[in-house]
Parts: C-alpha cells; structure tokens; sequence
C-alpha cells in the first residue's frame, strides 16, 4: 500500500468522497471533519459516531498528520514564530501571539508570504 491520506489535506467535498469511498455517506466525512478540526482528534477509534468498520477502513488508509515544526524563535513577550515544514517540503511561518485570557494565531496561507511578520 502506498502512503496513507493526509485528511487534513482535504476540504469537506473531499472528505465526504472519502467516507463514500470507505462504504460510508457525505454525513461521516462532515463528522470526520468535526472530530479533527472542532474537538482536535486524531484516533479514529475515539470517533465513537462513526461504525467501527468506517474508522477499521480509515485507519488504513488514512491518518492526519500535522505539519513539522522545524524553527521556534521564542520572544521575550511570549510571542513565538513557527516554522512549519509540509509534506511536499515547502516551508510556511506562523507567529502566536499571546494576549490575556487567549491568543492569536498568524498563519501565513501561501509558501512565501510577502508581510515578513
């Protein structure tokens, strides 16, 4: 078998054509979506609203896999810039930016984003 599927490399289309693809309906890609980017999950087994045999079939053919951070420049504030490498090697920044009672996340959403922040 070749490399699993990145789910968080697709959209909710996408996501729906998988659980249809594995046996399921659109409604278990939604749920799928829910679980990895609403409550963070990553184990299917955890998914408990999809059957067993959805998240069996999941399990080998997909997984999620989050990007490597490869530089961490902490500041005295607290702010941090990241470095993230994806899979297709390319690099993208992000900076946190704690403030009180929560934080901003700046995530550049292109390779080489032009603010240089």
């Amino acid at each position: 078998m070749g490399e699993k599927i990145n789910l968080l490399d697709l959209d909710q289309q996408g996501m729906e054509a998988l659980a249809q693809q594995l046996g399921g309906q659109p409604f278990h890609g939604r749920n799928l979506l829910k679980w990895i980017h609403r409550h963070g999950v990553t184990d299917f087994a955890v998914m408990t609203d999809l059957s067993k045999s959805l998240r069996e079939r999941l399990a080998q053919v997909a997984e999620v896999r989050v990007p490597e951070v490869v530089f961490d420049q902490p500041s005295r504030d607290g702010t941090h810039k990241w470095v993230m490498q994806l899979d297709c090697g390319n690099r993208v920044e992000s900076v946190f930016i704690p403030e009180s009672g929560r934080g901003t996340l700046c995530v550049s959403s292109q390779v080489g984003c032009s603010l240089n922040c």
